[in-house]
């Protein structure tokens, strides 16, 4: 590793595609729950370092879990059905 590989380490972290599921999770939640204070707060430089970080970490993660599930409320037209105040939850 040179003087340049561990400065992108420092700047971007590990690279997504080498930590486990569980590694993957925890960096998720760490970059989701940084989020508004980045954006509020942050520099540019750290804003789109932050926004460049959580692209390659969701990218791994929906990588991974493409047959992920979907919550109903959480598609077009579930916001549609809550727009028109039905329920988003499925029916029995």
């Amino acid at each position: 590793m040179n003087e340049h590989d561990e400065w992108e380490t420092a700047m971007t972290g590990v690279d997504p595609s080498r930590l486990d599921d569980q590694q993957l999770m925890k960096e998720l939640k760490n970059i989701h729950r940084t989020r508004h204070d980045t954006l509020l707060y942050g520099s540019n430089d750290a804003l789109r370092a932050h926004n460049g970080r959580m692209a390659e970490l969701e990218g791994e993660y929906l990588r991974r879990n493409p047959q992920r599930l979907v919550a109903a409320g959480r598609t077009r037209e579930g916001a549609r059905e809550r727009g028109r105040g039905e329920s988003a939850t499925p029916r029995v």
